[in-house]
């Protein structure tokens, strides 16, 4: 789960996630993406571009 804000700046950033990820798995360039969203923050895009699904890879074991 992507936290709702960033750990640094504090922005909320988890209102643009879905987009992001959509945008980006259509073959857009993450980095333009990016900037269209808003996020010119390095922390704030760090917190995107690092993200990792991990409730996917955790379920199986419940």
């Amino acid at each position: 789960m992507l936290p709702v804000r960033c750990f640094s700046c504090g922005k909320v950033i988890a209102s643009g996630y879905e987009e992001f990820k959509a945008r980006v798995e259509a073959g857009e360039d993450k980095g333009q993406v990016l900037n269209d969203l808003g996020y010119s923050r390095y922390c704030c895009r760090r917190m995107l571009l690092s993200h990792i699904e991990m409730v996917d890879v955790i379920a199986p074991y419940q």
